[in-house]
């Protein structure tokens, strides 16, 4: 078994929330993953968070949601780690270097979300430029309240994948 796993599963229930709840913002996600332990494998834990995230309810996942700073932004609505603060600024690093022109539509664009959704415009930003996260933006616009409700979580369940594979690979 990978030794990052093994730590995982050595750790008390308090650091083991601490950890995961730096990879998602959701209290209840965090509490149900440490209950999940022990992780067979990296898979096992994977799985096992996509199955908790996707049985958690719309409140959950807004949590999660508020966690993150808006594309664009360095802070974030709740606390965050330091962490994750940081995981945030790398993945959205594409937006740092944007145009004046594309940070204005992306500012606006966010108010214009969050103003329509009710939640920050949530994507997961790595190795997308700030061009394309504009386009995503300026498509998920035209959805339903509904369907823009998966589609954050969605992306929030990709880019708490990616923070897993990170705190592993510590």
């Amino acid at each position: 078994m990978n030794q990052s796993i093994n730590r995982l599963n050595e750790l008390s229930a308090d650091d083991a929330q601490a950890e995961f709840v730096k990879c998602c913002g959701s209290t209840r996600w965090g509490q149900a993953l440490t209950s999940a332990r022990p992780f067979n494998s990296i898979d096992d834990l994977l799985a096992k968070a996509d199955s908790v995230w996707w049985s958690l309810d719309s409140e959950d996942w807004l949590e999660a949601f508020r966690a993150h700073p808006k594309i664009g932004e360095k802070k974030a609505a709740a606390a965050q780690s330091e962490q994750a603060r940081g995981w945030s600024a790398q993945e959205q690093s594409a937006a740092s270097r944007a145009t004046p022109e594309v940070i204005f539509a992306l500012a606006e664009g966010n108010r214009e979300y969050e103003q329509r959704f009710g939640f920050i415009y949530i994507v997961c930003a790595t190795g997308k430029s700030s061009e394309e996260l504009l386009k995503v933006l300026e498509a998920r616009l035209k959805n339903d309240s509904e369907t823009e409700l998966r589609n954050a979580a969605e992306e929030q369940r990709k880019i708490t994948r990616l923070r897993l594979e990170k705190i592993l690979n510590q």
